[in-house]
């Protein structure tokens, strides 16, 4: 990205920006009936659309995998029947929940008279950035629209294809149900320069959500002038202690990894108690190798591994404990307590997702108090932290950050709080 914008570049973010603004205000007052119409509509035209989105979606395989994309890569660019089913799912989740605009809150009187609440409104417009998971496009229209924000995406060009046939159908599930089209604007111009100027556009867009890799997000921090709600790594831990339930942890384990190697949500670090490692990582191991995993292991764990016969048994480095993988590689560590296994998570952890396997109420409340990640898991698996599985229908990402919005974004993280004062007649003294 540059800092400067071309002329031409600028003017078409003018022209979105102003779209979507005046789209914003019709938005924020449409019924609750209206929007889940057509949300309900748009899963109606992705089930009917189906073999053209697979067509589209195709296409972007077949080039992404002529450039040499990771497997892990074109597993989230990947639109299967089950991911398509999972959209539509959404959707009528989102359109099933409560409507959060015009929600009044903690109205409470005071020695005054007046009284003092809080009204849920909408933000306005949303600028989202994001790379290979085509998914988004229809998680993010959803969520923008049922909490009565517009919304300009820009998805990532191996996705192009994909994401310009979603765009089509969200147009006409808007034209059916009589709203605007601006409502949601997708960019499909691979020219990179227009997220500099999407992240710069502060008169027409209100807050970016990125999702990204790593690099993406520090050129947006350094460049953005417009809010951010961010999405960082994703180096998520499972600590097992010392009286955890074994076979539990056994097969929790196996889920938080291997269930999909590619999502922000999959583990990438495993902390062992001390008092159960020889007991627990052998069979652990076993489960892992035997589904492609490349361990990598502190010392101590790779000597109880070599030492119950597993050859290839890679040594950990330093930069291990602070790598997202996304990948079918597991890092694994001995640790002497929970305090121990708080202390590394919260020195290399990316603050997304951790859990504890333990039956031990002590060890629990210490785990889910002192953790500082944005979501904190008691005997499941971190694969869970997710806006569908939260019952949020879905989400516009899992955000790292303390202010705002904090873990899975749902419709309520796209909102704001305005105050209500309600008087009788009262006069300040």
């Amino acid at each position: 990205m540059s800092s400067t914008i071309s002329a031409q570049n600028a003017e078409y973010m003018k022209h979105l920006g102003e779209k979507a603004r005046k789209a914003a205000t019709i938005l924020a007052k449409t019924p609750a009936q209206v929007k889940n119409n057509t949300l309900n509509t748009l899963a109606d035209l992705l089930l009917k659309n189906a073999e053209k989105i697979y067509l589209a979606n195709e296409k972007d395989l077949i080039a992404g995998k002529e450039k040499g994309l990771s497997e892990a890569f074109l597993d989230r660019l990947t639109i299967s029947e089950k991911v398509l089913n999972q959209m539509c799912i959404g959707l009528k989740q989102i359109a099933g929940l409560n409507d959060p605009i015009g929600e009044i809150l903690e109205m409470k009187p005071q020695p005054s008279g007046i009284q003092v609440g809080r009204m849920r409104v909408p933000l306005g417009v949303i600028g989202i950035i994001y790379e290979s998971r085509p998914n988004v496009t229809i998680d993010a229209a959803a969520l923008c629209l049922k909490s009565g924000n517009a919304v300009i995406l820009r998805g990532g060009s191996d996705a192009r294809c994909s994401n310009q046939v979603l765009g089509e159908c969200i147009q006409e599930a808007l034209r059916l149900n009589y709203l605007p089209e601006e409502s949601v604007q997708v960019i499909t111009n691979p020219d990179r320069e227009l997220v500099g100027a999407l992240i710069t556009a502060r008169k027409y867009v209100d807050v970016i959500v990125p999702r990204g890799g790593k690099s993406l997000i520090s050129r947006l921090m350094e460049e953005a002038t417009v809010p951010m709600i961010k999405h960082l790594d994703g180096i998520c831990h499972t600590y097992v202690d010392m009286s955890a339930d074994l076979e539990l942890a056994w097969k929790v384990c196996d889920n938080a990894k291997t269930q999909r190697f590619s999502p922000c949500n999959a583990m990438e670090t495993l902390l062992v108690n001390k008092n159960i490692a020889a007991i627990f990582l052998p069979k652990m191991a076993s489960i892992y190798l035997e589904k492609g995993v490349e361990l990598r292991c502190d010392p101590e764990s790779r000597e109880i591994l070599t030492d119950a016969g597993f050859d290839d048994i890679k040594t950990a480095s330093e930069e291990d404990w602070s790598t997202e993988y996304n990948a079918p590689i597991l890092s694994i560590k001995i640790v002497s307590s929970v305090d121990k296994a708080i202390e590394h998570i919260n020195q290399y952890g990316s603050k997304h997702t951790d859990s504890i396997i333990t039956n031990n109420l002590v060890s629990s409340q210490k785990f889910l108090r002192e953790v500082d990640s944005s979501s904190i898991m008691l005997n499941t698996s971190t694969r869970f932290a997710d806006g569908f599985e939260y019952g949020l229908g879905a989400e516009i990402g899992i955000s790292n950050d303390k202010l705002h919005a904090r873990g899975p974004v749902g419709l309520e993280g796209l909102t704001s709080l305005k105050y209500i004062v309600i008087g009788h007649g009262e006069l300040r003294k």
